[in-house]
Parts: C-alpha cells; structure tokens; sequence
C-alpha cells in the first residue's frame, strides 16, 4: 500500500480537510457539466425551481431528444451529493423521463442555470465534538396539501441534523 496523503478529489467530488473540519463541493464536476450542456455563458437564477410550477405527465405535446434530457437529469441526481438545495427539483424532473417534453427539458435547465450560480458551494461538516440531534418538517408550513396533479399527493420536506454545526452548506 501507498500512502498517497490527505484525500483531495474523488468521483468528482472536491475534499478540502483543515483543523476546524471537512468541507466538500463539486465545483469541477458543475463546470463540466455546464460546459456539456452549453450553459456556461447562459442565465443565472435565484431558485432552482420556479413557484408554483406543476409538471404533468403529458406536459407540452413537443417531445424533446430523450437521451440529452435523460444525461440532464443524470448530471443533476449526482449533483445532489453536495447539493441539497436542487434535490426537490431534480427529483421533479426524474419523475418524467419515460417521455421527454419541452416543459421538463425547460425546468431541467432553469436547475442549471441555478448550478451555474451555486457552483462554489459545498458541504461544510464541522468537528466539533458537541453532538445534538435537531429536526426541521415544514408540514404545516410550506406543504403541498394533494399538489400532485396526476396522484392528488400531497409534498412535504424534513430534514435532520446531528451535530453542532453539521454539514452547512456554503461556500469555501
């Protein structure tokens, strides 16, 4: 075996390790995959998803080339890893790969417009030694109460935390 040092890049993942914690981005794997979608020089965004935007399964007549709207969502579901704040909307757009139309190929790429701006961002996971477990639902607040068009489920978020500072997301 080789001791090759502190770990810095793996499976596009970006590792910078100092005393105070880890932090982790894929600010690399973003820019490729702007550069593969031609997105590089396009819009920027606030917000991954547009409010109140509802996808349906038959959505716009116009299907779009299947294989390029498939590598989108694929691109995004990895992109997840380091960045939450486009799990709902990837997971939106992976719900419609069967048949690929106009309206999902726009929502996918107003993501990558949000990517484009949220790049450098990461996870920063503290080491402090003050363990707390903490929990977020927002079930009365913003839920989707029977949003689903197709099913009449209803959407709602949680998450949980377990430590002092655990996993921020920010940029380094």
């Amino acid at each position: 075996m080789i001791d090759l040092g502190l770990l810095a890049y793996f499976l596009g993942l970006e590792v910078k390790q100092c005393s105070d914690g880890i932090f982790i981005s894929q600010a690399k794997y973003a820019t490729k995959v702007l550069n593969k979608f031609t997105m590089e020089d396009n819009c920027l965004t606030n917000n991954p998803v547009e409010y109140g935007t509802k996808l349906t399964k038959e959505g716009e007549r116009d299907l779009v080339n299947p294989t390029y709207y498939k590598s989108i969502v694929g691109c995004l579901r990895y992109l997840i890893c380091t960045g939450p704040n486009i799990f709902f909307g990837a997971g939106l757009i992976s719900r419609y790969m069967e048949k690929s139309r106009s309206s999902y190929l726009k929502t996918a790429k107003r993501i990558l417009c949000f990517v484009k701006g949220a790049a450098s961002y990461g996870l920063f996971n503290s080491s402090s030694q003050n363990l707390e477990i903490r929990g977020h639902s927002d079930s009365d607040i913003d839920s989707d109460w029977v949003g689903n068009l197709e099913d009449r489920k209803s959407i709602t978020r949680f998450v949980f935390f377990m430590g002092e500072i655990p996993f921020t997301w920010t940029s380094k």
